[in-house]
């Protein structure tokens, strides 16, 4: 599912479903490839988190804790061996 808002300001959320029981891991790229954080939400159950007390949440922040620059950046959600990618917009 595509994260919201996008494009995004200081922070944003990352809706997902899952159809199993599984580990769930989000990691977030810069345009370039570069991995910019990584969201490990650990096991999950069964069902459709959407919205903001259940989804992912991603502050904006790199692994450093710097903001990140405006730009366009990919996440990708890894759970029970399915992976998927959505794109991104940070804007200041």
């Amino acid at each position: 599912m595509q994260n919201y808002p996008n494009p995004f300001g200081r922070e944003c959320w990352i809706p997902f479903e899952l159809a199993e029981r599984a580990s769930v891991v989000i990691r977030i790229y810069s345009i370039t490839g570069q991995l910019i954080r990584t969201l490990d939400l650990g096991e999950r159950n069964a069902v459709t988190y959407l919205d903001k007390t259940a989804a992912a949440h991603w502050n904006g922040h790199n692994e450093d804790g710097e903001k990140v620059a405006s730009g366009v950046y990919f996440y990708k959600l890894e759970a029970g061996g399915q992976v998927s990618t959505q794109k991104m917009v940070a804007v200041k």
